[in-house]
């Protein structure tokens, strides 16, 4: 069985509470993500794709195509 859980970090420490229907045969293998990298290192990213050209290109070319749709929309 698997189990997938969120837990907080108090003192560098984790503490979890196994299901009473987990089964398991002594030993667990848990792994370690830390979350809160991934979202910064996601928010670094969007700062910096907010100045890349092509990027700020795409985008315009999108809200391009949907002023066409959102004015066609209205006329109705």
């Amino acid at each position: 069985m698997t189990l997938r859980i969120i837990c907080e970090v108090k003192n560098n420490q984790v503490s979890l509470t196994l299901p009473a229907d987990f089964s398991h045969d002594g030993k667990v293998t848990v792994t370690v993500n830390d979350h809160g990298d991934s979202n910064m290192r996601k928010l670094d990213l969007l700062k910096t794709a907010s100045l890349d050209p092509l990027f700020l290109a795409d985008i315009n070319e999108i809200d391009d195509d949907f002023d066409a749709i959102d004015s066609d929309s209205l006329k109705s």
